[in-house]
């Protein structure tokens, strides 16, 4: 058996092994409790190190996409196609979708859906931010026909409608970029061969139908709604405008239906106070807010 050992009371005084480790003072033992918190902190962090590693290691399963329909690329749970035209529109325009890459990836994007109403040989979507005569020569040829037109607003832009009754050559293509205000800036200046067709812009009252989605001012629109608006004029046919509306109005009414809210355009909630968010301090985006807020009001 072994002895038991003695119980000491709080009278007893307490007595240290000997050794050179017992010769330091309480100073020296602080230093050196010190010294020891560094290591237990690095085999702390090597283990932590470990573990990730082993979390890297480990497979990851990609994420299941819901299928989609081949036609409208929307789910096919929410498939849109009954609201798409049985066949594609009969139209003589060319149209060139310039899509910046963020769009792609985009669930409520309204291109395919103008695609699906379109036939493939008379509307092209070309993604990117950059584009030149080497990067796209069939682009660059299409920029440099006399009877192309880009659908951009600017101060030199003339009016669609008015356009078209005086000039000698019938349009025959039209670029719209696809993108945010800021994304198709960029790509408008930025890339020369855009300035080469004849710039043009819609003069209309017509207030997106894109309710989901927050526009700069009441009067933007939606790039399916610019090319129906842009078609119907060059078409002279206004079916074209309803029948590309369709399933814009469908979608819509169903994310509606289910959780989403109508967004209404950042120029009403500044004019109306409203609008959730500070305003910001940059000079160039206040100079912006300030324009929205002192526009013609509808």
């Amino acid at each position: 058996m072994e002895p038991q050992k003695q119980a000491r009371t709080p009278g007893d005084p307490v007595v240290w092994p000997r050794g050179p480790s017992r010769s330091q003072t309480p100073d020296d033992e602080e230093r050196s409790e010190g010294d020891t918190a560094p290591a237990a902190t690095s085999l702390g962090a090597e283990a932590d190190d470990a573990c990730a590693d082993a979390l890297w290691e480990l497979p990851v399963e990609p994420a299941e996409r819901r299928p989609e329909c081949s036609r409208c690329s929307r789910p096919q749970k929410v498939c849109l196609c009954p609201f798409l035209p049985l066949h594609p529109l009969h139209i003589s325009t060319h149209l060139y979708i310039i899509q910046h890459p963020a769009e792609e990836s985009k669930v409520l994007r309204t291109v395919p859906l103008l695609a699906a109403c379109l036939p493939q040989d008379k509307c092209k979507v070309k993604i990117g931010r950059r584009f030149s005569e080497e990067r796209d020569p069939e682009l660059s040829t299409v920029c440099r026909k006399s009877d192309t037109l880009i659908l951009y607003p600017g101060a030199e832009a003339a009016n669609l409608e008015e356009f078209i009754l005086d000039s000698p050559i019938y349009p025959s293509t039209i670029i719209i970029i696809d993108g945010t205000w800021s994304q198709a800036k960029d790509i408008f200046y930025k890339n020369s061969l855009f300035r080469l067709p004849k710039q043009v812009q819609l003069k209309t009252s017509f207030s997106s139908q894109y309710v989901i989605r927050m526009q700069p001012t009441n009067r933007c629109l939606s790039t399916l709604e610019c090319a129906a608006a842009a078609l119907s004029i060059l078409e002279k046919n206004n079916y074209i405008q309803e029948t590309l509306l369709r399933p814009l109005q469908a979608l819509c009414s169903f994310q509606l239906q289910h959780g989403a809210q109508i967004r209404l355009s950042k120029e009403h909630l500044l004019k109306n106070g409203l609008y959730p968010k500070p305003m910001p301090k940059n000079k160039r985006k206040l100079r912006k807010m300030e324009l929205l807020m002192n526009s013609v009001k509808i």
